[in-house]
């Protein structure tokens, strides 16, 4: 008997409610009232929108940064007042007075200073997951559409780095706007000591940031090309990844290591390359508060010379030129995150902008999973329940007609590159962005007139255009090669939504025969799988989607290979199991194996993609020589198996 279903944890009811970030952008129908899609307009939009979100969060934190900085602030100004008041005037009382107000300064900026670190770090997260929820939402939405326009190294590094980037906009914006308040603080005071000083205060700050503002767009433009480097060899990664097993069994693992080295150097040169950039950067901003610095105190060692200012106010102009460099430094560190901010969003945007290309129909028509399912394209026609063996030489065929069946468009299309740009400058990075942009458009219009026609698929003689999409997935589920497993429990794995009992998972479990996946894990149904199953072989991974397909119980249900990857004994149990329990629903399974094929209730052959034969199996195999060709390789490559 198998363990129980583990109990789930009870849903903690959340005070702070903005955190986790609960974002209900590209609304799906959940119960959580919809978030504004986030503007995709341009860059500057999207990080606009971003900041929007969290800007009463961002408002406080400068605050607190202001306050934060308030012993630097006032602390030069009333030191040299105590100086001034205190040691050369000769009064204590004056000198303990500025030296308690002075010490208030301090335990103010101490306490909002602790304060100001949790709120930034805060917003940092709320950015951070924030936009790695709406990427989790977007691929939700798009489905298996969204390869199709982007590659899947786009969508991880958007979800990772670029996420990232956007938290860190959010403190730089919030430790800038406190910055710049006390700068403008400090310019006043120094303002009413000596004019010259005030001026020289006020206006070094833009023109020193201004003079570093031509080299930014060479560094954004190698931020760029990083950027895109990285995204392709996250790609990379992804691929090889998810075929090593297939690699080590041809050898292939040299090759790909090869390639992926190439591609990882290239990385390292752009990296090094912004890094560059970025060091010169920071070295001009150190240089020019340098010189900024040099230049106030010599114009107040002046002063102090020509009887103008005091010991004290000199001390306190000494203290102000030290504090300006940081502010300084702030601005500069602000236009270099909001370039790399930049460049994520540019990247954020071609993902978040879009739109799946499904539209119901404004009256759709119900569907009854229990009818005939018909496909035009093919000629198959699948009787109510019953179990549909469909055979091709081609396995390629066997997986479009699946696709058809369950409304999914082709794998025809190849996602838009991601750019490299290194070389490429002004214009020519401009037309490199409007191509890439024109292709996505292209695909994208693609996409939308294959899924506004008719679809060419009836089931029960409704044509699945006519049906909500809903409804669609919901009578008719295709589980086919590609379907994966997440990280998760194996609960979790078998029963995603929660809807089954113990005595409905383990019959899963058992018409799959993944009964050893659950006793190899210690918690049994709570027990831990890695992303992709990895620490499951082929064959039981392959078991665990089979079981996931089952537990749902669909009218139709279509399953593309779906024991390719186990032994013939185990793929003999599963056959058998799964007939049985289907029996009376329709089920279509693709695929060459005659252990399939003996529980057939109708068996189809296809050439060139269209019904070439149908019957049972025992009369096509003694009078077809097509299908008997097909099966009899079938056969030999599992003598060869064995």
């Amino acid at each position: 008997m198998l363990r129980g279903f583990g109990v789930r944890a009870p849903r903690v009811v959340r005070v702070m409610q903005d955190f986790p970030p609960r974002i209900a952008t590209f609304f799906t129908g959940t119960d959580d009232a919809p978030t504004p899609d986030p503007d995709t307009r341009s860059p500057a939009a999207f990080l606009r929108w971003v900041l929007g979100q969290q800007k009463g969060l961002i408002a406080l934190s400068s605050l607190c940064y202001a306050l934060w900085f308030l012993p630097m602030t006032l602390g030069p100004w009333i030191f040299g007042r105590a100086v001034d008041d205190g040691i050369v005037g000769g009064s204590v009382a004056a000198l303990l007075g500025w030296a308690a107000l002075l010490l208030v300064v301090v335990l103010i900026g101490g306490v909002f200073g602790v304060v100001s670190h949790t709120l930034v770090v805060r917003s940092w997260l709320v950015g951070l997951y924030g936009t790695l929820e709406m990427v989790t939402r977007k691929v939700a939405q798009m489905g298996h559409v969204l390869p199709r326009r982007s590659p899947t190294g786009e969508v991880l590094s958007v979800a990772s780095s670029d996420s990232d980037e956007f938290g860190a906009l959010t403190e730089i914006v919030a430790r800038t706007a406190g910055q710049l308040a006390s700068y403008l603080t400090v310019a006043f005071i120094v303002l009413t000591m000596s004019w010259q000083l005030g001026v020289l205060t006020l206006v070094a700050a833009p023109v020193l940031v201004g003079a570093a503002l031509p080299l930014l767009r060479p560094l954004h433009r190698r931020q760029e090309v990083e950027r895109s480097r990285t995204s392709d060899l996250t790609s990379l990664a992804t691929d090889i990844v998810a075929g090593l097993r297939i690699l080590r069994g041809i050898g292939g693992e040299q090759t790909f290591g090869a390639n992926y080295d190439r591609q990882s150097q290239s990385a390292r040169q752009a990296g090094v390359a912004a890094g560059i950039w970025q060091a010169v950067v920071e070295a001009v901003g150190v240089l020019l508060s340098g010189i900024f610095l040099v230049a106030l105190v010599w114009l107040g060692t002046r002063q102090v010379q020509e009887g103008a200012l005091t010991v004290g106010e000199l001390i306190t102009f000494l203290g102000y030129g030290l504090f300006m460099v940081g502010p300084i430094r702030t601005f500069f560190e602000f236009a270099q995150k909001v370039t790399r901010a930049l460049v994520s969003a540019r990247k954020a945007v071609a993902i978040f902008e879009q739109r799946p290309p499904w539209r119901d129909p404004a009256q759709p028509v119900a569907l009854d999973g229990t009818a005939g399912l018909h496909d035009d394209a093919s000629g198959l026609d699948v009787r109510p329940g019953l179990l549909t063996v469909v055979v091709s030489a081609v396995p390629e065929q066997s997986a479009a007609l699946a696709d058809r069946l369950g409304r999914y468009l082709p794998a025809d299309t190849e996602p838009a590159p991601t750019e490299d740009e290194a070389g490429a400058k002004g214009r020519a990075a401009r037309r490199a962005r409007a191509a890439r942009a024109q292709e996505r458009a292209r695909i994208a219009a693609l996409d939308e007139e294959r899924a506004g026609r008719d679809w060419g698929v009836t089931l029960g003689g409704v044509d699945l255009a006519r049906a909500s999409l809903g409804d669609v997935r919901r009578q008719v589920l295709v589980s086919d090669t590609g379907s994966q497993v997440f990280a998760g429990t194996l609960q979790d794995a078998v029963d995603p939504h929660g809807r089954l009992t113990r005595e409905e998972a383990e019959h899963a479990l058992r018409v799959a025969n993944a009964e050893d996946v659950y006793d190899a894990l210690p918690e049994g149904w709570q027990g831990q799988l890695d992303e992709r199953g990895r620490g499951l072989s082929g064959g039981q991974r392959q078991r665990v989607v089979l079981a996931r397909a089952i537990a749902t119980d669909a009218p139709v249900l279509v399953l593309v290979e779906p024991t390719s990857a186990v032994d013939a004994h185990t793929e003999a149990r599963v056959a058998e199991r799964v007939a049985e329990t289907r029996r009376g629903r329709t089920t279509v399974v693709a695929t060459v194996s005659p252990l399939w094929l003996h529980h057939a209730d109708h068996v189809v052959l296809l050439h060139d993609g269209t019904v070439a034969a149908e019957g049972d199996h025992a009369d096509l195999l003694a009078g077809n020589d097509d299908y008997r060709r097909v099966v009899a390789r079938a056969l030999d490559d599992e003598e060869v198996a064995r």
